[in-house]
């Protein structure tokens, strides 16, 4: 660059230039699902998070899917066919808004749609795929058990062939979405190995009583399923998958929209801070103006756009075909994390104003408690990271 040639004006809100990496249909699917957020979730989701509840869950479901955003990188069947970094963008844009609406998109477009698009039946793709691309089927994914999360080969859910009928029994825990969906994608043991199912939610003996009492994504549905002789046809099976692989790389197409969302999250609660920062005055003059507080804005600005710029590293990785689950286990890691800081520093910048739903930074923070243990705890993300850098599997 020449002496003479300008440079362009610091953003505060990109300060690296991130945006210089985005295209315009990139931008524009980014914009439109912010304005999305902040026209129908933002000046309703304190309430209903104080409330524990997600009242028009189905016609947010219904714009969700106007809007492309379910099965948003999925292609075909009603689907967006849109970019892994595009896909990501509206992740970021909706945790921004609140963790259990992105959970909402993402345990029906990166589970249970991405489960019957990748390992199902022509028949259940075309049964299933386009009514819940449009949000007219809400969808939910089967797989954490009562006593088995970080360890779903040892589940006790199991299927059993009776003629040409299989039985389903068992229980499954922290579903979110159940509930209120009309299909679940469920994970069951059988003798020739872990089978996925797709299961109508009006068979008979199938049931979602709702988890009530939760301090963290409470704007949002969680339930249990509960399987009592679920008698499904032979064509609820999932035929192209058997074993772990199944389920695991449902978890990990969905842990990479939590390494954008829980950016997302960290964003609000860092511009919340900031603009307080530079309002709130003690000793005659805005907190913002104390070295103390610079430090505290500057360090979370680093941590925040470090984690975009991971997250959209990772999503031209996806787009190229070259995304490994190791390096979505390093994503997810860092960035919620990342994120959690971000929010309890904004906390401390806030004062007592910040445990106040008045903000978002609390209610970011305890939803982040669920992101940091669901799609994969902490530790096992170490662990799956650990195993790759020195080729010793430390799990058993």
């Amino acid at each position: 660059m020449s002496a003479s040639a300008k440079l362009p004006p610091f953003d505060a809100a990109d300060p690296l230039g991130i945006d210089d990496l985005l295209d315009p249909e990139d931008l524009a699917i980014r914009d439109t699902v912010r304005g999305w957020a902040a026209d129908r979730v933002l000046p309703y989701v304190a309430d209903w998070y104080e409330k524990g509840e997600l009242p028009r869950i189905r016609e947010l479901a219904r714009e969700l899917g106007a809007l492309g955003a379910l099965g948003m990188s999925l292609t075909g069947y009603g689907c967006a066919g849109a970019t892994a970094v595009q896909y990501g963008l509206a992740c970021l844009e909706l945790e921004a808004a609140d963790s259990g609406i992105r959970s909402l998109v993402s345990v029906q477009g990166s589970l249970a749609m991405y489960a019957i698009h990748r390992f199902g039946s022509e028949e259940q793709k075309r049964e299933w795929l386009p009514r819940m691309a449009a949000g007219e089927v809400i969808g939910c994914f089967g797989l954490t058990e009562p006593d088995h999360g970080s360890d779903p080969a040892s589940m006790r859910t199991h299927a059993k062939r009776d003629g040409a009928d299989w039985v389903l029994n068992g229980r499954k825990m922290w579903i979110t979405n159940g509930s209120v969906a009309g299909v679940a994608v469920v994970w069951a043991a059988t003798e020739e190995g872990i089978r996925g199912f797709v299961v109508p939610t009006d068979t008979p003996g199938f049931s979602a009583p709702e988890i009530k009492h939760k301090w963290s994504l409470r704007a949002s549905v969680t339930s249990e399923l509960v399987l009592d002789d679920v008698r499904l046809p032979a064509s609820a099976v999932l035929p192209e998958v058997v074993g772990l692989r199944g389920p695991l790389s449902c978890l990990s197409h969905a842990r990479y929209g939590i390494v954008w969302g829980a950016m997302g999250a960290a964003r609000s609660s860092f511009e919340a801070a900031v603009e307080y920062a530079k309002t709130r005055e003690q000793f005659g003059r805005p907190i913002g103006g104390f070295q103390l507080t610079q430090a505290k804005l500057a360090d979370m600005a680093v941590e925040l756009h470090k984690g975009i710029l991971l997250a959209h590293h990772l999503g031209r990785r996806m787009d190229a075909g070259r995304l490994r689950p190791e390096q979505v286990s390093f994503g997810k890691l860092n960035n919620v994390r990342e994120a959690i800081g971000i929010c309890r520093t904004a906390r401390t910048i806030l004062g007592a104003n910040g445990i106040s739903l008045e903000y978002p930074v609390m209610r970011h923070a305890t939803n982040l408690e669920s992101v940091l243990t669901y799609e994969g705890t902490v530790e096992m993300h170490q662990l799956v990271l650990g195993k790759a850098l020195t080729g010793i599997d430390a799990f058993r």
